[in-house]
């Protein structure tokens, strides 16, 4: 096991640190500051020659303390506006904490709209890469003081996952109160809970096993943190869930020590582009497509052409990722549309050289071609 850890450490380059609230809001763990601790590990690592960006939950946990609440906020405008309370707080930790051994920092603030936007996806990854190149660590956080429903990621653990493939990094450690993943729940049954320290395929996990609830500062539990294990590994990257009040975790966990649980990467690996389909979208209507076309797809890893689509839900234009389902409604698989849903309702169960007589144009053969096409 130390072995395998070993050979995963020694080819990361560039690491993803999700800090979780409850970290954030323990405030001090033994005799050290949390943000001090980050900190003097996060230097450690960056002395190895390795990049490391940082996500980072608890503007709204240090907004709770400062506005003297005792529970998170229900109404997405008060947790909006706790946000901007605590915000400000979360940021000057980190620069107190980081300015002190020489590192500066940057807060980068996303919504999911930022990355289900193809365009502003690499916008935001060539930020990064940016501050990075300046030998800035970068601090990302969801903008919580403008997020509403439809755009929120809906917690820091997903956040964490795709910022991974944002920026093609090679680990994710997930920092939260907990030692790991677990048969069961260790706060439940403190004593019978056993603690699993790998997980070799993590899409072989049934996820109704696990349970454990959310705190009160954060929206994230366990099942959150093995989703975003699950996008980590199909982007190629191995993940680690371990607690993040424990002295020297970081540093421990990259020097190849048994912290937390490993969850090993994916061998056929999605690129940054298919994973960004997959994962970081939210496709804006359905094609439905006929069992021959669904095989084709899957089975002979071919493009969805027009003859094979049987019906179009929803309204969105050409360049929009959609989902593809069975007659039945079963989503098999989603890909960048050539077409718009209006285009498509012409030319749906047509052979691709009718495409051109009944529009008066062919943009492409395919509907969606492979090369933007991922199947689920």
């Amino acid at each position: 096991m130390k072995d395998l850890r070993k050979k995963i450490i020694k080819r990361t380059k560039r690491i993803v640190v999700k800090v979780g609230s409850v970290v954030v809001a323990s405030g001090k763990a033994g005799s050290s500051d949390i943000f001090s601790r980050l900190a003097a590990d996060i230097d450690e690592i960056r002395r190895t020659g390795r990049d490391v960006v940082i996500v980072s939950s608890g503007a709204i946990a240090l907004g709770m303390e400062k506005l003297g609440l005792k529970g998170r906020p229900a109404a997405i405008p008060e947790r909006q506006a706790v946000a901007a309370v605590g915000q400000g707080s979360l940021m000057s930790r980190y620069e107190a904490a980081f300015s002190k051994r020489g590192m500066r920092v940057a807060q980068v603030l996303l919504t999911h709209d930022d990355l289900g936007s193809r365009k502003r996806f690499l916008n935001a990854r060539n930020t990064l890469s940016t501050l990075l190149r300046f030998g800035i660590v970068p601090v990302v956080n969801e903008n919580d003081t403008v997020a509403v429903e439809e755009i929120k990621f809906g917690d820091n653990d997903e956040l964490s996952a795709l910022t991974t493939n944002l920026m093609e990094a090679d680990l994710l450690v997930i920092l939260s109160d907990i030692d790991g993943l677990y048969d069961r729940d260790p706060k439940k049954e403190p004593g019978v809970a056993r603690k699993i320290p790998l997980v070799e395929d993590v899409d072989s996990l049934r996820l109704d096993t696990f349970t454990g609830s959310t705190n009160r500062f954060g929206t994230g539990g366990i099942i959150s943190k093995i989703e975003a294990a699950r996008k980590a590994a199909h982007f190629g990257a191995a993940t680690v869930i371990a607690n993040g009040n424990t002295p020297g975790i970081l540093a421990g966990i990259l020097g190849g020590d048994d912290h937390g649980t490993l969850f090993l990467p994916k061998e056929d690996r999605l690129t940054s582009k298919k994973h960004w389909i997959a994962f970081s979208t939210r496709p804006s209507g359905r094609l439905f497509v006929d069992e021959g076309a669904k095989e084709a797809v899957i089975k002979r890893g071919k493009s969805l052409l027009p003859s094979g689509i049987k019906d179009v839900d929803g309204a969105f234009d050409a360049g929009e990722v959609v989902h593809c389902v069975d007659i039945k409604g079963m989503e098999f698989a989603r890909g960048v549309s050539n077409y718009s849903s209006v285009e498509i309702a012409r030319i749906k169960g047509l052979k691709t050289k009718e495409v051109e007589t009944t529009l008066g144009y062919k943009v492409y053969d395919e509907v969606i071609h492979r090369d933007n096409l991922v199947v689920l």
